[in-house]
C-alpha cells in the first residue's frame, strides 16, 4: 500500500494570552510528531484534551502549518502554500458541531456547496449530490431544511457534502461527540461503509472506546507525541499505560484486566462483551 499521509518530526507551537491580551506562555501542541497513514486505512486517534490530536488533524487539511518538520499529504508537501488547496480537494474534514458546517437553507444546496467551489459543471454537480445523499441514506431529505433534521442526520449531510467532492481521505474531528447514541451509530456506520465499500481513508478522532475498536489501527497521543500505536487489540491490552494518561479502555477489556489481577488467565486483548463472555465460559 502507498502512504497517503507521512508526517515526520512535526512541531506546532502557539501562545496563550492573559485577560489583558498579553502573552502568558508558549504551548508546544505538536512536539516532534511522526505518523504514517496508508491509503484506504481506518485510523483512530485517541488522546486527552490538549494531547495535540485535533491540532494534527488541522495540519492534514492545511488549516494549520507546522513550524518545523515535514508533512506530505497525497504526495504533496504541505509546507508549500500552493499545495494546500490541492490537498483540500482530496482530504475532507467533518467537525464536531454539525450546525457549524451547514451553510445553506436546503439540504441538497448544502451538499452542493463544496463541489460548486471546485468549479464542477452543473450536470456533474447534480449527479454527485444525488449520489452522495444516497450513499449516506439521506436522499429523502434533500429538499428539507437542515433545521428540521436531528444532530446525526445533520452530521450525515455534512459527510455527504464531503463525499460529493470525491476525496481520498476524510478526517472526522470528534464528529460524534455532540450526538446521541443513535446519531453516533449512524455516523459510525457511514464511516465504516465509506472505508470498506469505497476505499476512502478514514481518520477518526474520538473519546469513545467502542468506536475506536472498529479501526484498523489506533494512535494514542500524549503531549504532542505518539504514546502508543497498533491494532485495537495491541493498544488496549496496555490498560495501565492508557489509564496513566487519563484515558479509558473498552469496558470488557477493563473487566478482563481486573479478573487477571485476581489470578484468572484470560486473553488481555479482549475488546467486546461477547468476547469476554466466551472467554469466561471456557473457564468453567
Amino acid at each position: 500500500m502507498r502512504l497517503i499521509i507521512e508526517a515526520k518530526d512535526l512541531v506546532h507551537e502557539y501562545y496563550t494570552e492573559d485577560e489583558e491580551g498579553k502573552v502568558e506562555s508558549k504551548v508546544r501542541a505538536l512536539d516532534g510528531l511522526s505518523v504514517k497513514v496508508d491509503e484506504g486505512e481506518f485510523l483512530v486517534i485517541l488522546g486527552h484534551n490538549g494531547s495535540g490530536k485535533s491540532t494534527f488533524a488541522k495540519h492534514l487539511n492545511g488549516i494549520l502549518i507546522a513550524k518545523e518538520g515535514v508533512l506530505v499529504v497525497d504526495r504533496l508537501d504541505m509546507a508549500k502554500g500552493e499545495n494546500v488547496w490541492k490537498v483540500r480537494e482530496n482530504v475532507g474534514m467533518v467537525f464536531q458541531n454539525p450546525d457549524n458546517q451547514i451553510v445553506a437553507t436546503i439540504v441538497e444546496e448544502d451538499v452542493a456547496f463544496g463541489v460548486e467551489n471546485l468549479g464542477v459543471p452543473a450536470d456533474e454537480i447534480r449527479k454527485r449530490v444525488d449520489g452522495a445523499l444516497d450513499t449516506v441514506g439521506m436522499s429523502e431529505f434533500k429538499r428539507m431544511s437542515p433545521n428540521q433534521l436531528s444532530g446525526g442526520q445533520k452530521q450525515r449531510i455534512a459527510i455527504a457534502g464531503i463525499i460529493a467532492m470525491q476525496p481520498k481521505c476524510i478526517i472526522f474531528d470528534e464528529s460524534t461527540a455532540m450526538l446521541d447514541p443513535i446519531g453516533r451509530r449512524q455516523v459510525m456506520d457511514t464511516m465504516t461503509m465509506l472505508n470498506k465499500e469505497f476505499g476512502i481513508t478514514i481518520i477518526h478522532i474520538t473519546h469513545y472506546m467502542e468506536e475506536a475498536i472498529l479501526a484498523d489501527r489506533i494512535i494514542v497521543m500524549d503531549k504532542g507525541k505518539v504514546y502508543l500505536e497498533g491494532t485495537p487489540r495491541e493498544v488496549f491490552k496496555n490498560v495501565e499505560d492508557i489509564r496513566a494518561i487519563g484515558l479509558d479502555v473498552p469496558d470488557a477489556t477493563y473487566l478482563v484486566y481486573l479478573l487477571n489481577k485476581r489470578g484468572l488467565r484470560i486473553d488481555p486483548s479482549i475488546l467486546t462483551t461477547e468476547e469476554a463472555v466466551q472467554a469466561l465460559l471456557k473457564l468453567r
